[in-house]
């Protein structure tokens, strides 16, 4: 059950992929996190941006209302997060300012000209190869393009109030949420590091960190294409 619980979160699918991909889109936590990390990635209204594992659409729905004269391009590997993504972004795609492509990370489609930033959220630990993934995704950006790549480790050690809940007393409780707290402030810092080392590798530079305070906290890393690199 557990695999398979893993599984509808990779590649949403079926009924069940729909009830995820619904929860994806109405979890509170899930829009503030994409919409802070649209907002670290500073789209102009005339860029060409990119998001690899688009979901529900939010983000796509934010590049596209910030991106007012240029194109959003969205990839999913899951068919049933394009349906849902294409009806929240039904107007945008009808005026020809979003597309959406059911395709996987490793077999891209063509974007047409260069692109200035590129998002991923929750979607680099499911990479073939992700250095590879970076270093392609690096290719299609413009020299000086921007990427986030967006972290939320939801595993056991990232969430924060389970043990409050469960706690049989509140002294219990408030000794195992700051437990909790101090541990889920670790992974997430781990997830950033990890982002960060990929990222390197594949040659980006001027790495930043930005931090979101939700529950379990959320961790950015952005970074850049060197201006100066070989064509």
């Amino acid at each position: 059950m557990i695999r398979y619980l893993v599984g509808q979160a990779h590649r949403p699918r079926g009924v069940v992929g729909w009830a995820n991909g619904w929860m994806f889109a109405h979890r509170p936590s899930n829009r503030k996190r994409n919409i802070w990390a649209v907002s670290l990635l500073d789209v102009q209204p005339a860029d060409r941006v990119l998001e690899v594992g688009f979901g529900p659409g939010i983000a796509i729905a934010e590049c596209a209302a910030r991106a007012i004269r240029g194109h959003v391009f969205g990839v999913d590997h899951s068919q049933t997060m394009v349906r849902r993504a294409a009806r929240r972004n039904a107007a945008a795609i009808r005026a020809g300012r979003v597309h959406l492509a059911h395709a996987t990370v490793e077999r891209l489609p063509s974007f047409g000209d260069p692109l200035d930033a590129i998002l991923a959220v929750n979607s680099v630990g499911f990479w073939p190869d992700p250095v590879e993934r970076l270093r392609e995704l690096r290719r299609l950006l413009r020299p000086g393009g921007r990427i986030a790549l967006v972290s939320q480790p939801r595993c056991p050690p990232a969430a924060r109030n389970s043990a409050a809940r469960n706690s049989a007393t509140r002294n219990r409780a408030a000794r195992d949420t700051t437990a909790r707290d101090t541990t889920a402030r670790d992974t997430t810092a781990r997830a950033a590091q990890e982002l960060q080392d990929l990222l390197t590798r594949a040659g980006f530079t001027g790495l930043r960190v930005e931090t979101l305070d939700l529950d379990p906290p959320v961790a950015c890393v952005l970074a850049a294409d060197p201006a100066g690199r070989p064509s």
